[in-house]
């Protein structure tokens, strides 16, 4: 009678383990580096938390339009985004929403100290100087 009930409660195990990681999911985010330096690391943290995990970019991404594209597993939409350029410069772009779009713009580094996401079709930055 044991091995019919181990049988019976196999797929129940099964599917509680899919449904667990329901809500993670993973998206992917274009960067586009528009600044005039290079950025050379990028971190990441759900919004407001300031838990930021290093994200690698392999090589730096040039400044001037190099892009690069970055995969995000998260059960969260909405995090910061925290740069650091080659001349020693850090920016953090708040609040971006990796579920409404797919690409964010890093501004150059004159026109920002600090970004909060936008409510446009494109992550942050996209379109704002």
């Amino acid at each position: 009678m044991r091995p019919i009930l181990a049988a019976a409660y196999a797929p129940l195990l099964f599917v509680t383990a899919a449904y667990a990681d329901k809500g993670t999911q993973t998206r992917y985010v274009e960067l586009i580096n528009r600044a005039h330096d290079s950025v050379i690391s990028l971190s990441i943290a759900t919004a407001g938390s300031d838990s930021f995990q290093d994200k690698p970019l392999g090589a730096a991404l040039r400044g001037g339009g190099d892009s690069a594209t970055i995969e995000i597993a998260s059960d969260n939409c909405l995090h910061d985004f925290r740069f650091g350029f080659r001349n020693g410069q850090t920016v953090i772009y708040e609040g971006v929403d990796v579920c409404r779009g797919n690409r964010l713009r890093i501004a150059p580094l004159p026109a920002i100290a600090k970004h909060r996401g936008s409510d446009s079709s494109e992550t942050a930055a996209e379109g704002n100087p």
